[in-house]
């Protein structure tokens, strides 16, 4: 049943869970334990061994400690004790006090988290979670809820690492342009000038990123996104209160001694921290001349997440012991700040187990195959757009699509149109940052939650409806690009169809 549409049963299954229910546990665990029936020809007991050695693989591989998954679990830790601490210092409620006598307006406070999103461009996961531990204290105060700010968390990240070339994921899709351009030969241009000038044909990361503005700016909340902004602002409640506690929320507050360098000096470690390790590890890997480019495609980001959350955690650490906070307290915050994680940890173990079912079920080949090279030339764009979104929100991974889309559109732009190479790609991005946005088992769609101290359902389920809508208008954009051939009428098009559905929003039914 592998490679068959079979082999969408566990996604499928579990996605339709996690609505109905809303429910993300049991639901995966549902298409987990699915997904292992179908690929051990339903076998409970050598299902069973398959589920325990995948996530064993998640801590201990080949004799080795697992350096991805594992250190990103263990840097969730850090985060979360880091973020306690700062909280025990009076760090955020004093960061609190601070911003809101310069930031007056909750309109405000969202545009300053969508900046700080922008700027932190590096990665996603130390976006997503370096972002919400920041704006939070400022958030909170001016009553956005939690699942509004993961919504400006989420939408950022992934759109603004897509269209970076220095970052984790710019050298990532650098890399593997370059394998493409060399396969089929093409000379017009390298890797790096070819993900140039694909970032203007990426549609969906720059109408991503203006929608999200456009939503803090104009209030342009509706649907589940608009009850969860009314009871934060009537009744300060920031989250749903009948959904229990969140993980990465820390209610334990200092002493009044505390300062804004409470939370600025861990973070600023936090981040020192991080990027220092990723230019070390980068510059360590390289082989021949070190660039900028080179340091972060062999960059270890696990690894450089790991070092900078032990520098945050030190960090914050020395300023309660300088407070003089007792070892009971210290004690105390330290593992709240791990269990506030912990709900955050084994969803990631859950996404993480289903993702590698899906690989083994061949779910994204199955998909990649659907792409028939004999339809209309001016359709490929939307075609690898659509069907790389629906592969990122089913297999909840948005480089594992990269991985096998973009080879797929290359061969397909080099078959059919070698003028549409460029174009077909960027759909491929595009599509996939589209699905990583919608997927519940997504990580990077996780850790937003995890960062804004949301509940994850409700990130889910209340960035949905944005993102389709974006989804929406890319889609006429790659039509447009297929069809007229000039990349910048095509986003013209795009700007003037947002503008037009922002309008119509802001007087229909985001109508107070």
């Amino acid at each position: 049943m592998e490679e068959t549409v079979w082999s969408l049963i566990p996604p499928v299954l579990a996605l339709l869970l996690v609505i109905l229910t809303r429910r993300v546990l049991v639901s995966l665990g549902a298409g987990i334990v699915a997904g292992a029936l179908i690929i051990n020809d339903f076998q409970i007991g050598e299902s069973l061994s398959q589920i325990a050695g995948i996530v064993r693989d998640l801590f201990y591989v080949d004799g080795a400690i697992n350096d991805w998954e594992f250190y990103i679990l263990l840097f969730l830790l850090l985060l979360g004790m880091m973020a306690a601490l700062i909280s025990l210092s009076g760090g955020s409620a004093a960061f609190g006090e601070w911003a809101m006598k310069r930031v007056k307006t909750r309109i405000g406070a969202q545009l300053v988290t969508i900046w700080i999103g922008i700027i932190i461009f590096i990665d996603d996961y130390f976006n997503s979670l370096t972002v919400g531990n920041i704006a939070r204290p400022l958030t909170d105060r001016h009553r956005v809820s939690r699942a509004k700010l993961a919504y400006l968390i989420d939408s950022t990240a992934a759109p603004i690492c897509v269209i970076a070339p220095v970052s984790s994921w710019g050298a990532y899709i650098i890399t593997v342009i370059a394998g493409i351009l060399t396969t089929h030969a093409v000379t017009d241009y390298g890797a790096l000038q070819a993900f140039m000038l694909m970032v203007p044909m990426n549609f969906y990361a720059i109408l991503a990123i203006l929608m999200v503005l456009g939503v803090a700016w104009y209030r342009l909340d509706f649907g589940a996104m608009k009850k969860h902004e009314q009871r934060a602002v009537e009744s300060g409640q920031l989250v749903d209160p009948d959904k229990g506690k969140v993980p990465g929320d820390h209610r334990e507050e200092g002493s009044d001694d505390g300062n804004v360098g409470g939370l600025l000096w861990p973070i600023l470690a936090l981040i020192a921290g991080t990027v220092s390790s990723m230019v070390w590890t980068g510059a360590t890997a390289t082989e021949g001349a070190v660039t900028l480019l080179s340091i972060f495609e062999n960059t270890d980001v696990a690894v450089s997440l790991l070092y900078g959350g032990l520098l945050g955690l030190t960090v914050s650490l020395v300023q309660n012991l300088l407070l003089r906070r007792s070892a009971p307290r210290l004690l105390s915050s330290l593992w709240a700040g791990i269990r506030s994680m912990l709900p955050a940890i084994y969803i990631l173990i859950f996404a993480w187990t289903i993702i590698s079912i899906i690989s083994d079920l061949g779910t994204g080949t199955y998909l990649a195959g659907l792409v028939d090279a004999h339809i209309p030339v001016a359709l490929l764009p939307a075609l690898l757009f659509i069907i790389s979104g629906f592969m990122a929100f089913t297999t909840g991974t948005s480089w594992g699509t990269f991985g096998i889309m973009l080879p797929i559109a290359g061969e397909i732009a080099a078959v059919t149109e070698p003028a549409l190479m460029l174009p077909v790609l960027a759909a491929v991005l595009a599509g996939a940052i589209f699905g990583d946005h919608c997927s519940p088992i997504s990580d990077t769609t996780i850790l937003s939650s995890t960062g804004a101290g949301s509940h994850h359902i409700d990130h889910v389920m209340t960035q949905l409806p944005y993102a389709l809508i974006v989804a929406g208008i890319t889609l006429i954009g790659y039509l447009v690009l297929g069809f007229v051939g000039n990349v910048w009428i095509a986003l013209l098009a795009c700007l003037l169809v947002l503008g037009a559905v922002m309008v119509v929003m802001r007087k229909t039914i985001c109508a107070p």
